[in-house]
Formats: C-alpha cells, structure tokens, sequence
C-alpha cells in the first residue's frame, strides 16, 4: 500500500495543520525533531479533547514546566489546578505520575519504543504508538477517531465500531510507511479533521478520492458503522455553595481516586455515575439559612448530572475537610467545570474579576 502513504504524504507536505506541539515538514528537512515531551504532553491533552481547546493548555503548561523534569517536581495541587476544566481529570493525575517516573526511572528521557512507552503511567496503545511514530519514527499504526473515519471510509468497512477496531488497524499498519511514519500518522489526523470529516467531507479535495471505496458507493457518510447508543443515565444531587460575610468560599477536595479525583469542589452528596445523592437542604454541611438558586446539568462521557444549588452568607463554620478559600484566589484552585457552574449559579459575579 506504499502509493496511499505516497499520495498522503505529498497531501500533508502542502495542507498539513500548524500546530504548537508539532514539528512540521520544512521545519524536518532543516534538522528539527519532534520533542518527545512536547508530543507526550500534547497527546496525553488531546484525548477525548479538542485540537483547539488543547492550545492553550499545552501553552500554558510548557511554559511553566519547560522539561518533564520541572513536571516532575511540580506540586501535584499545582498540576490539578492548572488541568482545571480541560476534563477527564484521571490523565491529569497520570500526567504527573508518568513525569515521575519518567524523571526518576528514565533519566528524564521517554523510552523510544512501543512497549516501553506503553509501560508507563496513564499510556495505552494509541498514545504509545502516537509518540513512538511522531517522536521516534517507529512505523506503528496509529488509530485515533479521525483515522478509523478515513479508513473504514476508504475501506468501505461495514463492521461496525467497536468491532471494526482490529480491523482498522491492521489496514493502518499495512498503509504505514517504514519512512515518515510520523508525519503519516499527522497526515491521517489532519484528513480526517479537515477533509474527511463526520458531516459533509469535502472528497473533491482528498488525495484518496480516487480510492475510496464510500465514494464510489456515494455514501461516505455511512461509515464509520456505529452501533446505536445507550440512553444517557441521569443523577441527581445538590451542591452547596457557603461564603462569608468577607469573601471566603467553603471549599474542599474530593478523595484521589475515581470520577474528578483529586479536585476542588464545593461540599456536594453522595452522587455518582451509578446512583443519586440526596437533594434538598437537609444534606447542607453545617446548619445556616441556605437558599434554593436553581438547577444545573453537567453532562459526563456516561452520564448527566442534575445538581440543586443551596447559596447561604454566613460566619465561618467547621466543616470536616474542608476550608475556607478567598473568592479572589478561585483561579489557583482545581475546580473542574461542573463546580465552576454550581459557583457561579449561587454567586454569578465569582468569577467575574479572574475574567479581566
């Protein structure tokens, strides 16, 4: 299958995307190589998460954390907070142990084969064969979302996915060229999110057009086959929003593990992804005249969260862990999305002067 990786390279050399953690083509034939701390960082970031909500991100933690070794050393308070509301908070916490190790196992040098990167913390198949092709030029098949579009498209593959999965990456591995398999895998990337893409793909620019069996068929659309998704649970609770007549905000941090482990929140119930927690006042942390400020909806991967939101102004009370943080310090604080919503339903201006 040479002349695909062929036919795509030349694409890539003329379309390919700009982005920060990448090293472009040129950029390679005047002798730059691709940091494997940057492509690590960048694709631990972009899992389950947009190119362009990444940017700033991976802006932001380069800067303050130039080496994996500065990563390493980091406060781990420090990292949470500065990963707030980018998501999926468990590859923060493997973000930081992968640092670790990789500081203290590796001599601050990523290993530089499949295996070995797959040996680290919070790194499966995709990621490790992500960087070994980007950062080593090891020819592994590299399969994200993009790429199974454009295969089973060019492939007309009628198993549906998760099924299809095998499949799809024994053609990636046959396209894979031993030469440049890096920028092939960038390559496949960049067609799926801007040529081949979910809705409408633009197949009059694509190098594969000629190829392509969902074209010829007149139904590039069709594919990938998904199977129909499973309705969406939703839970309920409430969240409990407390704040001092001086501007201090009761805060605390929610055990390491499971769903937004190791994060900021205000005091909630007993909710998770399998069961509700309870809801009215009564749950409250400390007895005060709490208020009712409404509802909102927080959407997870595998289900949607429902929390009633109980606003009070009182003096400081003793609460079993928790603390009492300066409204005007929210920003050094690792509060993911959700808690950010219920903060601001009780308090709309909390946020307001970190905006500025």
């Amino acid at each position: 299958m040479d002349h695909f990786a062929a036919e795509l390279l030349t694409w890539y050399d003329r379309h390919h995307r700009e982005l920060p953690w990448r090293v472009g083509p040129a950029d390679k034939r005047s002798g730059e190589r691709p940091d494997p701390y940057h492509v690590w960082l960048s694709e631990i970031m972009l899992q389950q998460t947009t190119v362009q909500a990444v940017k700033a991100y991976y802006e932001k933690f380069l800067a303050r954390w130039p080496r994996v070794e500065n990563l390493a050393a980091a406060a781990t308070d420090e990292v949470m907070a500065a990963w707030a509301g980018l998501g999926y908070y468990a590859r923060a916490r493997n973000l930081k142990k992968c640092a670790e190790t990789v500081a203290a196992e590796h001599g601050g040098k990523f290993p530089d084969t499949f295996d070995g990167l797959k040996a680290l913390p919070g790194i499966g198949d995709y990621t490790a064969a992500a960087i070994a092709a980007i950062a080593f030029d090891r020819p592994e098949a590299v399969v994200d979302g993009n790429v199974e579009r454009v295969v089973t498209r060019l492939f007309a593959i009628d198993t549906p996915l998760p099924a299809a999965k095998p499949v799809v990456r024994d053609r990636t591995a046959s396209m894979t060229p031993e030469g440049r398999p890096g920028d092939f895998a960038q390559a496949m990337m960049d067609l799926g999110a801007t040529i081949c893409t979910p809705r409408r793909p633009t197949c009059a620019l694509c190098p594969f057009r000629a190829e392509c069996a969902a074209l010829a068929k007149d139904d590039p659309e069709r594919f990938p086959v998904k199977l129909p998704k499973a309705a969406r649970p939703v839970r309920r609770g409430a969240a409990f929003v407390a704040e001092t007549p001086d501007g201090r905000l009761l805060l605390r941090t929610r055990k390491a593990s499971g769903l937004l482990g190791g994060m900021a929140e205000v005091p909630t119930t007993g909710w998770t992804s399998r069961s509700d927690g309870e809801t009215d006042a009564e749950a409250a942390p400390f007895v005060a005249r709490w208020a009712f400020r409404g509802e909102i909806v927080h959407v997870f991967t595998h289900f949607e969260l429902r929390l009633s939101v109980w606003h009070t102004v009182a003096s400081e009370s003793r609460v079993d862990g928790g603390r009492w943080a300066p409204l005007t310090t929210l920003g050094e604080e690792a509060l993911p999305s959700v808690m950010k919503k219920a903060i601001s339903q009780a308090i709309p201006d909390a946020f307001k002067a970190l905006r500025k």
